[in-house]
């Protein structure tokens, strides 16, 4: 009997062993390891994000990576181009960093508009356009699936009745594509549900200066709209998907379904981009992050739950929107802003890197374009774009971005 025990025993052994020799090859088969190197230098690139069957795997400090078999990759780094491509041993990154023009829908369906923005990134250094897909009226300007966007109104003016055909023309162009997103100021949603608005504490909803309502950012009903139109807007092309207004509205005594406070606030935007990060992982795309400038200078969430420190980690680019209007209590040494535009940049891109602890080419910032509307009215003109383009430079930001609501930009700054 004990020898039988031992003869079962041994087999029971010998076909354990087998199969852990049988899975540990397969394993070895399956798996796929490559290195990520930068193009001009031939160095590894670190912290470089992978796309295989969906997923996102990241490459150490030697550039290194292992993925399951697969044919078809995407890759990015921050500070580097993304791209497509059949599993290489070794794949080189060029380093790329977009220097963007903003457009509004109309601007960037409006011929003329659009026509002089492909004649100054013809002519200068602009390479990058970023496109309002939804705007801060809540309008989404292509043709989306999502039944809400037609039932609530979102899709009176459809800007863009072929999305993917613009995409690809300007990727032919060799143009690199933002797609702007306004997140939770978007009053045709809340009027359709209301329960998602945010509101005073007698449960009347709040509207801005403008008049617009504001999603409550910790109802994640609406999440599942927006990141629809990102996930839409990834399919079609972009290069990048940028969220604004992914914030609480700066307005005092509001309530919403968590508690007011500023751990609370901070979790419902970090928790938001966590989330967002993770639906548009299967189409190899950069995210992005606009905050207000002060966000740079302040440890506390300005009572809208932007904190540099939190929302990093989540998003590839942070986009601080670095106006020199928009500082209308100056910066420390510096009480005229519109005086000082290179400080303005440089300084808030420095806090902002302490507090993020990562690297420069993590930001990306918005810079003014428009005429002065808080100081002494100047013209935004030639002196002082690019003082705020060479503060971004000396900063060693991942290019940067003009703002100008009316899509109005001359060759002033930007020619190399």
């Amino acid at each position: 009997m004990l020898t039988l025990l031992s003869h079962y025993r041994e087999t029971i052994i010998r076909y354990m062993f087998l199969l852990f020799v049988i899975h540990s090859f397969s394993t070895s088969v399956a798996a796929m390891e490559g290195m990520i190197l930068d193009a001009s230098t031939d160095r590894p690139i670190a912290s470089a994000i992978v796309t295989a069957n969906g997923k996102a795997y990241h490459t150490d400090i030697k550039g290194r990576y292992q993925i399951p078999h697969t044919d078809m990759i995407g890759v990015r780094a921050v500070g580097y181009e993304r791209i497509f491509t059949h599993f290489k041993r070794k794949i080189y990154l060029k380093k790329f960093h977009p220097k963007a023009l903003y457009l509004s829908s109309y601007g960037a369906a409006n011929k003329k508009i659009m026509g002089n923005a492909k004649q100054l990134i013809r002519t200068t250094q602009i390479n990058a356009l970023v496109i309002d897909v939804k705007t801060d009226r809540g309008e989404i300007a292509f043709d989306s699936s999502s039944t809400a966007a037609k039932d609530i109104g979102a899709q009176k003016r459809i800007f863009f009745p072929h999305l993917k055909d613009l995409i690809a023309e300007l990727k032919q162009e060799g143009i690199y594509t933002i797609a702007r997103i306004v997140c939770f100021k978007d009053t045709p949603f809340v009027r359709a549900f209301p329960q998602s608005g945010a509101k005073y504490p007698n449960g009347t909803l709040y509207r801005d200066r403008e008049g617009s309502y504001w999603i409550d950012p910790s109802h994640k009903k609406a999440w599942e709209y927006l990141l629809t139109i990102a996930e839409e807007s990834a399919k079609a092309g972009f290069d990048e998907i940028q969220f604004d207004y992914v914030r609480f509205p700066d307005k005092r005594g509001l309530s919403f379904s968590v508690k007011n406070s500023q751990s609370e606030r901070v979790r419902a935007i970090t928790e938001f981009l966590e989330y967002a990060r993770l639906r548009l992982t299967p189409y190899n795309v950069f995210t992005a992050a606009d905050i207000f400038g002060y966000v740079c200078w302040n440890d506390a969430d300005l009572g809208i739950g932007q904190r540099v420190d939190a929302m990093a980690p989540y998003v590839d680019y942070i986009s601080p929107m670095l106006y020199p209007s928009s500082f209308q209590a100056g910066i420390p040494g510096y009480k005229n802003p519109v005086a000082a535009n290179y400080q303005i940049v440089k300084h808030s891109l420095d806090k902002a890197l302490k507090k993020s602890g990562g690297t420069p080419l993590g930001f990306r910032p918005w810079l003014q374009a428009f005429r002065d509307y808080a100081f002494d009215r100047r013209n935004y003109g030639k002196k002082e774009i690019s003082e705020q383009i060479r503060a971004s430079e000396d900063f060693g930001s991942s290019g940067w971005m003009l703002w100008n609501a009316r899509n109005i930009y001359s060759t002033d700054g930007v020619v190399e």
